[in-house]
């Protein structure tokens, strides 16, 4: 199928396939590919020609939207991931040096009409964390989100010493319900996975997915928690009766009790028997159950796979051992071991759809008005500080600016190089300073 669509594929880059016919007939002629139908086959299965997007979306949506712990570690990764912004940035013999911007970055900075570089990126790390997958493209000025359940990565067999050899992606197909697919190139998605599907050669996978059990658990409790209020705020009561009283007297007997005693509105309310009616408690109530602790530790488990240190959200947990002190170490690990990765791999993933201004860059994210990052800030103010009295004191040894501030940068004291001269005066060895004794004056005067 893919030689197909390659041999129809100009040099330029330029899009050869255009309508639906043309895709049905290549499906048709392909050797290997019935059709559409196959586009959605695992890439464990042999013949496969796609990986499947993932069709768990609709669910995670409401997952977040129903359960307060996923919701609270959503927001805090999409606050944080939000605040940067795009740059380009200069590689100076393979070491990131200056950044620069320019007009080629509008399209990140409106992405679309009323549209910031905040709203693009708050939706590319929800789509990452609810599907594990974002995918974007370009269209004019614009850029274009297309839902992660709709995309399908289309694949081809890499063939190596004449026998297969993985994958190799070929391209997207993106189909609305309803809708004729619509064929792009690697080079026109922008696919920002952050964290790779082990079952799949490009596809992601949603950080949800390990945690399902411990969101269900967590709606679990909070239902017992609403079960027990609706029910008098007590333990399960069993009331036994004679066993003379008849069925009607005894339905007569519970609905009384019922709409006396049942619901938050009639908790702690003195219970009054009468008839032989005999009352015992079953069950356990929050703190024989420890039902803080229990809850607690599913809040950690999860804000532990998203990768949020669960005193930063202000879980129970989390605040127990909460300190000023650790709370920096939590913020710290926040940005350095779960923000900035993302950032990183969001800048790699949207350079396709941006012309680069030349060699020896990159585009990459600008976080020095990064509210959340002050403090790391403060700490690159002072290693800056650091490094230029190191600059100084080298410089004034009689080491050359240049190779200095190479020699700093790198850490390698090796690249130093010497003038030739020392001290403060930077005098070659050997040579007479100026003489301080009185000219002797000249003949005749």
């Amino acid at each position: 199928m893919t030689s197909l669509w390659r041999s129809l594929r100009p040099s330029t880059g330029s899009r050869s396939i255009s309508t639906i016919d043309d895709y049905a007939q290549l499906l048709q002629e392909s050797l290997g590919f019935g059709g559409w139908s196959e586009l959605g086959i695992t890439q464990t299965q042999p013949g496969q020609a796609a990986e499947k997007a993932p069709g768990d979306l609709p669910g995670y949506a409401t997952l977040f939207a129903t359960n307060p712990i996923v919701w609270a570690c959503m927001v805090a990764r999409q606050s944080v991931f939000s605040s940067s912004r795009f740059t380009w940035q200069r590689l100076n013999h393979g070491r990131p040096s200056e950044m620069f911007g320019n007009t080629e970055l509008s399209i990140l900075e409106t992405p679309w009409i009323g549209g910031t570089t905040q709203d693009l990126l708050a939706r590319v790390v929800q789509d990452a964390d609810l599907a594990g997958n974002s995918y974007w493209t370009r269209d004019g000025p614009e850029v274009v989100r297309m839902r992660p359940d709709w995309v399908q990565i289309v694949l081809e067999r890499r063939n190596v010493h004449g026998g297969q050899l993985g994958w190799r992606r070929y391209g997207y197909l993106y189909q609305e319900p309803g809708c004729d697919p619509v064929f792009l190139w690697p080079e026109e998605v922008a696919h920002f996975a952050p964290v790779p599907d082990p079952l799949a050669t490009y596809r992601g996978m949603s950080w949800l997915t390990p945690v399902l059990r411990e969101t269900q658990n967590d709606n679990l409790m909070s239902a017992h928690k609403r079960k027990f209020m609706e029910n008098a705020a007590t333990p399960n009561l069993v009331v036994k009766l004679d066993r003379e009283v008849t069925p009607d007297a005894f339905a007569a007997f519970k609905a009384k009790m019922d709409s006396g005693h049942r619901g938050i509105e009639n908790a702690y309310k003195t219970l009054y028997l009468g008839g032989g009616a005999d009352v015992s408690v079953v069950g356990k109530d929050f703190q024989q159950l420890d039902f803080a602790k229990v809850q607690g530790a599913g809040e950690t488990r999860i804000a532990s796979a998203a990768g949020v240190p669960p005193v930063i959200l202000g879980f129970s947990e989390g605040l127990a051992a909460a300190t000023y002190s650790n709370y920096g170490q939590a913020r710290r690990r926040f940005a350095d071991g779960t923000i900035h990765p993302l950032w990183g791999n969001a800048a790699g993933s949207f350079a396709p759809l941006l012309a680069s201004p030349g060699p020896a860059t990159r585009l990459w994210y600008d976080v020095r008005d990064v509210p959340f990052l002050r403090e790391d800030r403060k700490d690159a103010a002072e290693i800056q500080g650091i490094q230029s009295r190191t600059i100084r004191a080298l410089v004034d040894a009689g080491y050359t600016p240049e190779s200095v501030q190479r020699a700093v940068q790198a850490e390698d004291w090796s690249l130093l190089e010497h003038t030739g001269l020392f001290s403060v005066q930077l005098q070659a060895p050997g040579t007479a300073g100026p003489s301080t004794a009185p000219t002797p004056p000249e003949e005749g005067t």
